[in-house]
C-alpha cells in the first residue's frame, strides 16, 4: 500500500499523524497553562500569588502576579482553540522565564519534585513550537488566518 508524498517530500499520512501530535501537544500545553491560571486566579487567588511572588523577590509582585496568572489561564485557553498562538507563545516563554528565574534557578536541579525547573522548561518549549508551527493545521489561527507552518526555508 503506497501513499502519496507531498512537496515536503513527507507522505500524506505522516503529514496527518504531524498535524495530530501538534494538535495534542498544543492543547495539551494550554490544558496545564490554564489550570495554572485558574490557580493563581481563583484557588489561591490574586493576593496570595501576590504574597507569593513577593517571597520570591519578584518586582511589582501584584502585577507580576496578574500578568502571570492572565498569560496562563487566557493564553492557555488560546493554545488550546490555536488562537493567536505566535503571542500566545512568546507571552508563554516570558512567563516561563520569569518562572524559571525568580522560582526555580536555585533549586540546584532540574526536577520540579525538587523545586526545579523540568515544567517551565516543558511549557515554555512546547509553546514555542506551537507558535513557530502557527498552531498547526487544527488550529483557529488557520481557520480564521490562513497561517500555515512552513516546511522549507522561504525562497
Amino acid at each position: 500500500m503506497g501513499s502519496a508524498t507531498s512537496a515536503s517530500g513527507t507522505s500524506s499520512f505522516s503529514g496527518v499523524v504531524s498535524d495530530i501530535v501538534i494538535l495534542v501537544s498544543r492543547v495539551a500545553v494550554g490544558v496545564i497553562l490554564f489550570a495554572h491560571g485558574w490557580q493563581k486566579f481563583f484557588t489561591n487567588g490574586i493576593d496570595a500569588t501576590a504574597r507569593g511572588f513577593e517571597g520570591m523577590g519578584v518586582p511589582a509582585a501584584t502585577a507580576a502576579a496578574i500578568f502571570a496568572a492572565t498569560v496562563e489561564l487566557v493564553g492557555g485557553a488560546l493554545l488550546i482553540v490555536g488562537l493567536f498562538t505566535p503571542v500566545v507563545a512568546l507571552l508563554v516563554v516570558a512567563d516561563m522565564a520569569g518562572a524559571f528565574w525568580y522560582a526555580h534557578r536555585e533549586a540546584g536541579t532540574i526536577f520540579v519534585g525538587d523545586g526545579g525547573y523540568e515544567l517551565v522548561l516543558a511549557l515554555a518549549a512546547g509553546a514555542a513550537l506551537a507558535g513557530a508551527l502557527a498552531g498547526g493545521r487544527f488550529s483557529l489561527d488557520r481557520l480564521v488566518f490562513g497561517r500555515k507552518r512552513s516546511l522549507s526555508p522561504a525562497a
